[in-house]
């Protein structure tokens, strides 16, 4: 049968460029795809949980990853991911946030090692991830979120960028006002070139 395109020709209407023929494909590759290919997309992640007493308190964590001065590369921020998860032994008032910041130090940090988006692959990520349980102190804030139990994702596809000699600084609170097991999780995935 002849591969005839009766609703995408260049003087139709139905236009649409997206012809799929073998020597053209009309398929597009998202950047984390190539940059995972390439061996360049990397992931880091940390979390936190508490069992709260009767008087109830605040759960913390920070997720930091700097691009240091020397490192030659650019941090292109793909997606950030998170939650709270809560489970309550009595009713209670419930508040959340999620805050992100440029710069910024950390109380007492763990050290995180990068996962490489390519299984298996050797390369590892010139960025250096940390995390704490304190909120970050000396941050400049530029997106802060109320949050609800449950996840949340911030698909930026490498639209926040993180240049040599700069940090990225996300910051999970949760808190409760009475008894229960509080946690937060925090995630980076980013590429760098």
């Amino acid at each position: 049968m002849p591969n005839h395109f009766i609703f995408d020709r260049s003087n139709s209407s139905f236009y649409g460029r997206l012809t799929n023929v073998y020597s053209d494909p009309g398929i597009v590759a998202p950047t984390d795809a190539g940059a995972a290919t390439n061996d360049r997309s990397f992931i880091s992640s940390a979390s936190n949980s508490s069992s709260l007493g009767i008087l109830g308190g605040t759960v913390n964590l920070t997720l930091q990853i700097s691009n240091p001065s020397g490192s030659g590369r650019t941090m292109y921020i793909a997606d950030i991911i998170g939650g709270v998860s809560v489970s309550l032994s009595l009713l209670s008032s419930f508040s959340a946030s999620v805050t992100l910041y440029r710069g910024g130090t950390l109380t007492s940090p763990s050290t995180l090692t990068p996962f490489n988006a390519k299984f298996g692959s050797a390369a590892t990520s010139s960025m250096t991830a940390r995390s704490s349980t304190s909120a970050p102190s000396g941050a400049t804030s530029f997106m802060s979120f109320a949050l609800s139990p449950g996840l949340f994702e911030f698909p930026f596809q490498g639209g926040l960028i993180v240049p040599p000699n700069q940090i990225y600084t996300m910051n999970v609170s949760a808190a409760l006002s009475v008894a229960g097991v509080l946690s937060t999780t925090a995630s980076v995935v980013w590429w760098e070139v």
